[in-house]
């Protein structure tokens, strides 16, 4: 990568020595020069980085945060209540009678189990977040530098231009008598 060429990009269009480039400025560069498109999905790139233990963070959250969970939880609870309290306790069958300290105790076991895998997923969407950051960075610094290397030729063509047109003026206008 420290080709003659690589070591131009850098030094003309970053202003920076190659050695003190950060990653993503030498895949930028190292894109530029070889002429390839350096975007990239950030969801593919996290989920490339993902565990198996990420994922499962993942899918417990999207269930733990969904109306559905929610509303099917409040219908478990108010049953567990209901059976408790009336039904099974009409024949003396109850098995967590009021005030439902087993009911307690499962509660408060989900919530301890619950709590530190959202944080998980809260962690994993922030790692992606970065990684999106990241890539967003490179395809701006990119089309900043590709605009920067079009100004240079349109500007280089321009000058070329004028070049070739004062000349033709100069041949066309008559020589100046010696006065």
């Amino acid at each position: 990568m420290a080709s003659n060429h690589f070591l131009a990009l850098a030094d003309r269009l970053i202003g920076k020595d190659p050695a003190a480039l950060g990653p993503e400025e030498r895949r930028v560069l190292a894109k530029m020069h070889e002429r390839r498109p350096g975007a990239r999905d950030a969801a593919d790139a996290a989920d490339q980085i993902a565990t198996f233990g990420d994922r499962l963070a993942d899918r417990v959250a999207s269930v733990g945060g969904s109306w559905g969970f929610i509303i099917a939880f409040a219908v478990v609870l108010f049953g567990w209540m209901l059976l408790n309290s009336d039904v099974l306790q009409h024949w003396g069958l109850a098995f967590d009678p009021y005030p439902f300290i087993f009911l307690n105790l499962m509660l408060s076991t989900l919530a301890a189990v619950q709590a530190p895998v959202i944080m998980m997923s809260q962690n994993r969407q922030a790692a992606k977040d970065r990684v999106a950051a990241s890539l967003d960075y490179e395809v701006n610094l990119r089309c900043e530098l590709e605009m920067l290397r079009l100004h240079e030729k349109i500007d280089l063509v321009v000058a070329q231009r004028l070049d070739e047109i004062l000349e033709e003026m100069r041949r066309r206008l008559p020589p100046e008598s010696g006065r």
